[in-house]
C-alpha cells in the first residue's frame, strides 16, 4: 500500500515523463510529419471594369451568375460613342476632300508656274537683246532699265509659285493614303472612336462565377472603376508553415488537406511549389538608411514561409475563395511518420465537428 507521498511522487513522475514525451514528439513531428491550421483556399480575383466612363444601359448578370469567357456583363449607352464615331468619319472625309483640294491648287500652281517660267525666259531674252542694242546706243538706258525690271520680276514669280508649290505640297503630305500622316491621325480618331463604342459592351475575361455585383441600369460607371468581381473556377490551396518545418518538403511532397466546410473528411494533396519569399524579406528602396531589427528576446518569434498545395481528385462541391482549411504535409515516408500524421489529420478533422 502506497503512502499518499508516494502516490504523488509517481504521479510527479508520470507527468514529467508524459511532459517529456510529448515534447520531444512535437519537436520530431514539426520537422517531419508537419501540420499548420493557417491554410486557405484562394481563387483569382479579378475586378472587372469598363474601360470607358457612361451611363449603364443594361445589366446581364446577377450575383452568383456562372459565365464564361467572352459572356457579356452589362452595356453602357452607346449613343454618345456612336456619335463620336460617325464625327470622326466626317472628320477624315473631310481630311480627303482637303487633300483633294490641295492637289487642285498644286496642279493650278504647277500650270502658273509654267507660264511664269516661259515669261521669265522671253524676258531674259528681251533683256538680253537690249542689253546688245545698248551696246550700239541704239537704246536708251531707260528702256534697259525697265527690260531688266520687267526680266527680274518675272524670276521673282517664278520663284514665289516654286516656294508656294513647297509649302502646299508640305500640308497635302503623302500621294499615298496609307502612309499619309493627316490621313492616318483621323484614322487613328476614328479607330479609337470605334474601339471605345465597341468597349461600351463588357465581357468577361475569363470562366469564372459574378461576385459583389454593384450595377444597375442607369448607374454612372467610371472608368477603371470597379463594378464586379469575377472569381475564377481554378482553386489554389495556400499554407503558412514555420521555416523549420519546410526543411524536408520540395514540389510533389505528400500532404492532406482538411477543409473547415467539410468537417470529417480528409482529402489527399500534394505539394505544388513554394513562395520565394514573403513580405518582411522586401526592403522598399525609399533613399533613407536601413533600420535593423531589433529584440530583447533571445529566441524570437519563427518567419511562416507560404506553400502552395493541390488535390489529387477535384471536390465534389465548390468552396468559396477565403475558405479555411488545415494542411497536414508528410515529409517522411517512415511507417511511423505515415501513421502519426494521418493520426493527426484526422483527429483535427473530427475536430470540425466541435468548432
Amino acid at each position: 500500500m502506497m503512502t499518499p507521498e508516494q502516490k504523488f511522487a509517481r504521479w510527479v513522475r508520470v507527468s514529467i515523463a508524459s511532459f517529456l514525451l510529448m515534447f520531444v514528439y512535437f519537436i520530431v513531428a514539426d520537422i517531419w510529419i508537419p501540420l499548420t491550421p493557417d491554410a486557405t483556399v484562394m481563387r483569382v480575383v479579378t475586378p472587372v471594369s469598363s474601360r470607358v466612363a457612361g451611363y449603364v444601359a443594361q445589366v446581364h448578370v446577377h450575383n452568383n451568375s456562372p459565365v464564361k469567357k467572352g459572356d457579356l456583363l452589362f452595356e453602357l449607352d452607346p449613343t454618345p460613342f456612336i456619335n463620336k464615331v460617325e464625327a470622326a468619319q466626317i472628320a477624315l472625309q473631310q481630311a480627303r476632300l482637303t487633300n483633294q483640294q490641295l492637289d487642285a491648287k498644286i496642279a493650278a500652281a504647277q500650270a502658273s508656274l509654267k507660264t511664269a517660267t516661259l515669261t521669265a525666259q522671253n524676258d531674259k531674252v528681251t533683256y538680253n537683246r537690249y542689253q546688245r542694242l545698248s551696246a550700239m546706243q541704239n537704246v536708251s538706258q531707260q528702256d534697259l532699265d525697265k527690260v531688266r525690271t520687267a526680266w527680274q520680276s518675272s524670276e521673282q514669280s517664278v520663284n514665289a509659285l516654286r516656294a508656294n508649290i513647297s509649302e502646299l505640297m508640305i500640308e497635302r503630305g503623302e500621294k499615298d493614303d496609307s502612309r499619309n500622316v493627316t490621313l492616318q491621325k483621323y484614322r487613328n480618331a476614328l479607330t479609337q472612336a470605334e474601339l471605345d463604342l465597341a468597349w461600351t459592351k463588357v465581357r468577361a475575361e475569363a470562366d469564372g462565377m459574378v461576385s459583389n455585383l454593384q450595377l444597375s441600369p442607369g448607374w454612372n460607371a467610371a472608368a477603371g472603376s470597379a463594378a464586379l468581381a469575377l472569381v475564377s473556377e481554378q482553386t489554389d490551396i495556400i499554407a503558412d508553415f514555420r521555416e523549420k518545418s519546410l526543411r524536408h518538403t520540395h514540389p510533389g511532397s505528400d500532404a492532406a488537406v482538411v477543409f473547415d466546410a467539410l468537417p470529417g473528411q480528409v482529402f489527399h494533396a500534394h505539394v505544388t511549389s513554394r513562395d520565394a519569399g514573403v513580405l518582411a524579406g522586401q526592403e522598399a528602396v525609399n533613399g533613407e538608411l536601413s533600420a535593423p531589427e531589433s529584440s530583447n528576446r533571445w529566441v524570437r518569434d519563427a518567419q511562416r514561409m507560404r506553400i502552395h498545395v493541390a488535390l489529387d481528385e477535384p471536390l465534389d462541391q465548390r468552396l468559396p475563395t477565403g475558405a479555411r482549411a488545415t494542411v497536414q504535409l508528410y515529409n517522411s515516408e517512415g511507417p511511423f511518420a505515415r501513421f502519426f500524421s494521418g493520426l493527426q489529420i484526422h483527429l483535427v478533422s473530427l475536430l470540425h465537428y466541435v468548432y
